[in-house]
């Protein structure tokens, strides 16, 4: 296997740069993604929805990030994303970033038609929003399956925020990706356990749309979804930091039997495995990112994703576990935010492909198959 990648020149620490984009990530969803607006989406109030994506989107820019220049875009990195999904996944906030700004940006910049690159314009400056028609679950090295014309594609993610969805179709020349309007689709949206990215079943009748990738659409399909696999690491990342932060404040002032709780040295042993647990998941999705910017073509990218993707979709589920058995019984009401990040943290760890299989696809790359 022959590296493209020096591992000692990847930078996994935050830059000030990077540092001034996470303070104004980190700024305006203080103000303007709130918990209760959060937990108001599984009664069916969306209302945080649409402004929160555009000022995510338009007035910071931060769709544009992965779209590159001459389409547009900001032309940054993997790693500009990830320091927004780590932010993202602080709050759980329900926005299309991943399933737009990062899959479908990516898919679609990958060898894009004159079409594709005005939607890619139109998705940089927030005025248009992408759904790539695949299940969520849908690992990157798995084949892509095209869709059939009045036949329901299940779980798809970002549909219900989409006004244009990217459709592969099958062609005598392998698959060819589309972009068709939402409205000519059948969008069903699904309960789904995590709300904040709620999924929806879609049925195209019939995709004739405008090409927007060259040739077959294969190679970018898999580009976008290893892009989202990676960056998806990066919002666990953001889900298991948020849960550790704030169960150990809590316990900090939560007294019982007289004392602190987290005097205790049980309480004090399970936070410094679970502290070292999210470090190891927040350097790994780093260094993920890091690789992905350096070369998303190298072995060392693909290696990177499946390690990322096994590791630190388990740290979160057991971050968010463990914030809501160690907030006790207050950790179980619905008015405590726990449940929002544990649902997402499930969630997370069912989409883009299972822990088992990319333990397992890791396996074969490193020659370690039993």
């Amino acid at each position: 296997m022959t590296s493209s990648i020096a591992y000692d020149e990847l930078e996994l620490l935050d830059t000030e740069d990077d540092r001034d984009l996470r303070s104004s990530v980190a700024g305006l969803l203080a103000d303007r993604c709130p918990a209760g607006a959060v937990a108001a989406i599984y009664d069916g109030d969306r209302a945080v929805v649409g402004p929160l994506w555009q000022a995510l989107a338009g007035d910071l820019g931060l769709a544009a990030l992965l779209v590159p220049e001459d389409c547009g875009g900001a032309g940054a990195t993997a790693r500009e994303a990830a320091i927004v999904l780590e932010e993202l996944g602080r709050t759980a906030a329900p926005v299309p970033y991943l399933t737009s700004a990062v899959v479908a940006a990516t898919t679609l910049s990958h060898a894009p038609t004159d079409a594709g690159r005005e939607l890619l314009a139109g998705l940089s400056d927030g005025r248009r929003t992408a759904a790539l028609v695949i299940p969520l679950t849908t690992a990157f090295d798995t084949p892509v399956r095209a869709v059939a014309a009045g036949v329901p594609v299940r779980s798809v993610a970002g549909a219900l925020e989409a006004d244009t969805l990217l459709v592969p179709i099958a062609t005598g020349d392998g698959i060819e990706l589309r972009a068709v309007p939402a409205d000519r689709a059948t969008i069903t949206p699904v309960i789904s356990l995590d709300m904040s990215r709620q999924l929806a079943d879609v049925t195209v009748d019939a995709a004739d749309g405008a090409v927007v990738v060259v040739g077959d659409a294969t190679a970018a399909v898999r580009a976008g979804l290893l892009a989202g696999t990676v960056l998806l690491a990066s919002e666990q990342v953001g889900i298991a930091q948020w849960c550790l932060t704030t169960t150990v404040a809590y316990l900090k002032e939560r007294r019982q039997f007289g004392r602190i709780v987290g005097g205790f040295q049980a309480l004090k042993h399970r936070l410094a495995d679970l502290y070292t647990s999210v470090e190891g998941a927040t350097a790994t999705a780093r260094y993920a990112a890091a690789a992905l910017a350096a070369d998303r073509a190298a072995p060392e990218a693909q290696i990177a994703a499946h390690i990322a993707a096994a590791w630190c979709s388990d740290v979160a589920v057991l971050a968010a576990e463990e914030a809501v058995q160690l907030h006790g019984g207050l950790g179980m009401t619905w008015e405590h935010p726990a449940h929002l990040f544990l649902k997402r943290a499930k969630a997370d760890q069912l989409a883009l492909g299972l822990p088992g299989h990319h333990r397992a696809r890791l396996g074969d790359l490193v020659g370690l198959t039993v």
